[in-house]
């Protein structure tokens, strides 16, 4: 809860006047008011972000979602309405281990109904009933989307075009990270994280090409095929 937010740094004291600010000038529109990130997680630091969401009564009401600095603090706001937070919970998509953290983890700064509970809830169960056939045909849209980026990314090589190369090896490095966090069901706290931890990130060129042919067998080996017929793409 908000107890354990350290309001004596300047991130902490960012945090509770954005709350103030918010709960000013929309007591009627907002219901939720919460953090997530770093700060969620109880580590704060120098380099941290302040991830900031509202959740709101109605559509487009509240304040709107911006991204930028504030105090030299980078600040992400993000306005959601308190259904479709929770429709956004109940769905699966290709980006889950990015967006899970999000669900799972956030410090309620203003929240009298328990909101984020219901949305940490709503979340829960749908994992408890998602069938591990739902991760592995997420896993493979990230994995096209990596082997595109990587085969992009050789072709750019060969023709000496070496910054737009390294663009997408960034690129293909994170979808290949999802497709092992949605294998393994596991989320990352963001895309720097998920690199990381998946052992990705210093990935070059051949190496990243044996960990996506490695998840193209596993993929198959689950029955979900990288390659097939043209009749199998509508299925």
């Amino acid at each position: 809860m908000i107890d354990e937010l350290d309001t004596t740094s300047v991130r902490g004291s960012l945090v509770i006047r954005l709350r103030d600010v918010v709960q000013h000038r929309w007591p009627a529109e907002v219901q939720a008011i919460g953090v997530r990130g770093s700060i969620a997680h109880g580590d704060d630091a120098d380099s941290s972000d302040v991830n900031m969401v509202v959740v709101t009564y109605r559509p487009k009401t509240g304040p709107k979602p911006t991204l930028r600095k504030v105090d030299g603090v980078p600040v992400s706001l993000s306005v959601v309405t308190a259904e479709e937070g929770l429709g956004q919970a109940r769905v699966l998509t290709p980006r889950w281990p990015l967006v899970a953290d999000g669900f799972l983890t956030t410090l309620p700064l203003y929240d009298p109904h328990d909101w984020f509970t219901d949305q940490r809830e709503a979340h829960l169960t749908l994992l408890s009933e998602a069938r591990p056939v739902e991760f592995t045909r997420l896993a493979r849209h990230d994995w096209a989307l990596a082997s595109s980026a990587h085969a992009r990314a050789v072709r750019l090589t060969q023709w000496y075009d070496t910054d737009a190369a390294l663009v997408l090896m960034a690129e293909a490095r994170v979808h290949a990270a999802l497709v092992a966090g949605l294998l393994t069901r596991t989320y990352f706290r963001n895309e720097a994280d998920a690199v990381k931890r998946t052992g990705v990130a210093m990935a070059d060129m051949q190496e990243l090409d044996a960990i996506l042919k490695y998840q193209a067998e596993e993929l198959a080996a689950r029955g979900r095929p990288v390659d097939g017929t043209l009749g199998e793409l509508f299925d």
